[in-house]
């Protein structure tokens, strides 16, 4: 191994161990399963590994940053397995971004960087031509630049865009129809079992019932979120929000190993069994990109980072989830949300040719600029006030080309950069290098 290399491995030990150090310390099980997951193939490494991404960049001259395209919302993990189906709070199935744990204010370009980077990775996994992936992640830059620049020239409500049963085809318009297809009683009885005429969760590998200070605990941690509903999504049914059954949960995926998390199941519309509502309750963890951000007044904003998560996803996608709150437990924030049975990830394993991938990367470009520039009702725009897709058009101006071909060049040379991490990570994650984590 050459210097250099050792030096990179060494800087990849670094700043996996500093970004999860009080994880690693109370769940080393946990991290030990999301460190496996992570050495499967180089996606799933940059998949986790959103804090060396950061760390990359701090070095970075970023030519489309200037003072506001600097500090806006952003997603901070996006990349091609972050997008999914939802059901709005309007009762509309859409396809957009998800996933809004690594949200956060900074450079809008960013977010399309780590977006074109995973897509480069994808492609050299599917063994696509390089020109090919270029073509790719340049129409999704181009499809990004064309929306927002729609936001900036209509008077339309263009809030209310949105990827849709109507309006989209291809793969698209196929996950909304899988997720459409799925029902809230199925999500019930995968969770829970009804016992004596009242449904309750089950105790399983990823479920376990609390012990009795530990439900109060969590309880009055329940009535604190509610305080965080607004009152237009709060619902004033008199039975909608009270409390069935309460276990701290496991299993979520690779960005959450080691979080605290509790699952709540309410009554929800009525007192129908098919009708209840399951919750989580999430520990919220540290943004990557605050690690890149050294700006006070952002960081003093934040109560927590449950709050900082609410806040930026109400922020960063329209008509939010009517369950999205935050609340605390031991001054800890937690994030607490629907877990609704029609969110379906799009699934990349069956899109493998150039001429599936074009017309689904300029719906993404589309998506991606809509997280960007509209916001819900009830988002607090107290930290960014200025019309974002003005700004980002400011300083595009007439350099789409230049624009899209700095993004694709990033891109390429991070992928490379990325698969030889993978490896290095690997060697040292076998080697037991990891402070605190041995792989056995």
């Amino acid at each position: 191994m050459s210097k250099r290399e050792a030096a990179r491995r060494q800087q990849v030990i670094d700043v996996l161990a500093q970004a999860f150090d009080d994880l690693l310390r109370t769940d080393p099980r946990g991290f030990r399963t999301k460190f496996r997951k992570m050495a499967a193939d180089p996606f799933a490494f940059y998949r986790g590994s959103a804090c060396l991404f950061y760390a990359d960049l701090a070095d970075l001259d970023d030519r489309w940053a200037d003072e506001r395209t600097s500090r806006v919302w952003i997603h901070g993990d996006l990349h091609a397995e972050n997008f999914g189906t939802y059901m709005n709070a309007e009762g509309l199935l859409v396809f957009d971004v998800n996933d809004f744990d690594e949200a956060y204010l900074g450079h809008f370009s960013w977010d399309l960087r780590r977006f074109v980077a995973s897509l480069a990775l994808m492609g050299w996994q599917k063994a696509l031509p390089e020109d090919e992936v270029r073509d790719l992640a340049a129409a999704y830059l181009r499809a990004y630049v064309d929306q927002v620049r729609r936001y900036a020239e209509t008077e339309d409500d263009l809030d209310e865009f949105a990827l849709r049963l109507d309006n989209t085809e291809g793969a698209v318009h196929a996950v909304l129809h899988a997720a459409r297809a799925q029902t809230r009683i199925g999500l019930l009885e995968s969770m829970t079992v009804v016992s004596d005429h009242e449904r309750r969760f089950v105790d399983d590998a990823t479920a376990r019932h609390l012990n009795a200070s530990e439900r109060s605990m969590v309880l009055a941690a329940f009535d604190r979120y509610l305080e965080t509903i607004p009152p237009r999504k709060r619902s004033g049914r008199t039975v909608f929000y009270d409390v069935k059954d309460v276990v701290a949960s496991t299993g979520f995926g690779i960005g959450s190993a080691g979080l605290p998390a509790y699952n709540v199941l309410i009554e929800g519309f009525n007192q129908a069994l098919e009708n209840d509502i399951v919750l989580s309750m999430k520990l919220g963890n540290r943004p990557a990109a605050s690690q890149v951000v050294q700006d006070k007044r952002i960081h003093d904003f934040f109560e927590h980072d449950g709050h900082r998560t609410v806040v930026s996803q109400r922020a960063l996608q329209a008509h939010t989830d009517q369950f999205l709150g935050w609340t605390t437990i031991d001054d800890a924030g937690f994030v607490v949300a629907e877990l609704s049975p029609y969110e379906t990830d799009l699934d990349w394993s069956d899109i493998t040719e150039p001429d599936e991938m074009a017309p689904l990367l300029e719906d993404l470009g589309r998506a991606t600029a809509k997280v960007h520039c509209a916001s819900d009702e009830d988002s607090d725009e107290e930290l960014v006030e200025f019309q974002t897709e003005e700004a980002i058009l400011d300083v595009i101006g007439d350099q789409e080309q230049e624009f899209v071909g700095d993004l694709v060049d990033f891109a390429m040379a991070y992928a490379g950069t990325v698969r030889r991490d993978h490896a290095l990570f690997v060697d040292a994650f076998r080697a037991g290098e990891i402070a605190g984590l041995s792989a056995t």
